[in-house]
């Protein structure tokens, strides 16, 4: 797949702001066979060992010993290995098919990940602006936890153990995607790095327990001994930092005191929507995903599959409305909100199905008269003091998720589903 050439002007302008966080091309990185470049997440100015990073203090604590890495085993994968390419930071791009075991060790680990997650009372994330976005999740205990993206720009894997779940949150800039995962699978629990390769200008994540290659937004391992296997999707929401604070005043954020030297005060891609969809990908990707029609490439949308059945919602076309919809034979409610953020339920509770509507203020559902705030908590009415049941959901650009589901039914708001009672 070639790179769109409408892409590369737009591309400079992005990549001196990434040339000044970055510390140039690691030491003995091979000539780029390809001209893709990136405003990717910014490396740090050293190369990284092959064990989880050690240079900080805080949230990026390393794991307590540095494991022996397995070899990445290339012969098996479920993608095309040219289709995978590494980033040297704004120095082209490799394609897996060609690029060195040296390079890959280098590039390792460049966009640092967390290995424990540290995280600061609400009060502490005063230097957010209300409109930041956050990806939130709610641990079965109801701690709230929020992970501003601001601070994932430049780290992007946060693994973490809450609630005796072992957790990845995942968010990668060049496609805008926020997905939570248990990175249990089957009896082994994984712990995730950057390899700081894309897939469709998606983040390419790496199992320190078999040096598997995982496409981000699929949660699927596509190159290494655990090629085909697929991470559970959590429920998280996509939320401002206003209205996540405002729901869990509670909440916890992670801290930005990482040790690593970064002003997370900047978001270097805040004009990158802009970009994608004026000048096109800076990575290679699927064709046919970036130019589905039904929605804008960089449309942020909100995806939920499960029972085998996907289905999209653009909360930026939806506006304010309580969605009732049925996905893998679930009902569900999608409360969405014009400020371009949603959640979604399971629209059950004690046994009861329930239908919900927008009344300009709250979510309500008329057959018993209870009033659902954003974080699907009633707050008056019959149910008040009630929850609903999160559904696990992505939160991405359209072009990546599309991109995963090809098939993916795209639902908006005048159409309501005909669902049993």
């Amino acid at each position: 797949m070639a790179v769109p050439s409408r892409a590369l002007s737009l591309w400079i302008s992005s990549l001196a702001v990434i040339a000044l966080a970055c510390g140039g091309a690691p030491d003995g990185a091979e000539t780029p066979t390809t001209e893709a470049q990136s405003p990717t997440t910014v490396a740090p100015a050293e190369a990284t060992a092959t064990a989880p990073a050690t240079e900080v203090t805080a949230s990026a604590t390393a794991t307590p010993s540095a494991p022996s890495l397995p070899a990445l085993d290339r012969s098996k994968h479920t993608v095309p290995l040219e289709e995978v390419y590494f980033d040297t930071f704004g120095f082209g791009a490799i394609p897996l098919s060609e690029v060195a075991e040296g390079t890959i060790t280098r590039l390792r680990n460049a966009i640092p990940p967390f290995y424990e997650g540290v995280y600061d009372p609400a009060a502490e994330g005063d230097w957010l602006e209300a409109g930041d976005l956050v990806l939130g999740y709610v641990a079965p205990s109801g701690q709230a936890y929020a992970y501003p993206h601001k601070i994932l720009n430049f780290h992007e894997l946060v693994n973490d153990e809450i609630d005796g779940i072992p957790l990845l949150v995942s968010y990668c800039p060049l496609c805008g995607s926020g997905v939570v995962f248990d990175r249990r699978l089957g009896a082994r629990t994984l712990r995730f790095g950057n390899t700081s390769a894309l897939y469709g200008s998606d983040l390419v994540m790496f199992d320190w327990e078999t040096n598997s290659y995982w496409w981000q937004v699929a949660g699927e391992a596509i190159v290494g001994t655990l090629s085909g296997e697929t991470l559970e999707v959590l429920a998280s929401t996509t939320a401002q930092w206003s209205t996540w604070k405002s729901l869990h005043p509670e909440t916890l954020v992670l801290t930005r005191n990482t040790g690593f030297n970064r002003n997370y005060s900047v978001d270097p891609f805040a004009d990158y929507p802009l970009q994608l969809s004026f000048g096109g990908p800076p990575f290679p990707v699927d064709p046919a995903a970036f130019n589905d029609g039904r929605l804008a490439p960089a449309e942020r949308v909100l995806g939920v599959e499960f029972g085998g059945e996907s289905v999209t919602y653009s909360p930026m076309r939806l506006g304010d409305i309580a969605l009732n919809d049925e996905v893998g034979g679930e009902r569900i409610v999608i409360f969405s909100r014009s400020d371009g953020t949603a959640a979604a339920y399971f629209a059950t509770r004690d046994g009861r199905a329930l239908t919900f509507e927008y009344d300009g203020g709250a979510y309500l559902d008329a057959g018993t008269a209870s009033a659902w705030d954003f974080g699907g908590r009633a707050v008056s009415g019959e149910l008040s003091g009630r929850s609903l049941e999160p559904a696990p959901s992505r939160s991405t650009f359209w072009f990546a998720y599309v991109a995963v589901f090809p098939e993916t039914r795209v639902a908006v708001g005048n159409e309501e589903p005909s669902l049993a009672p």
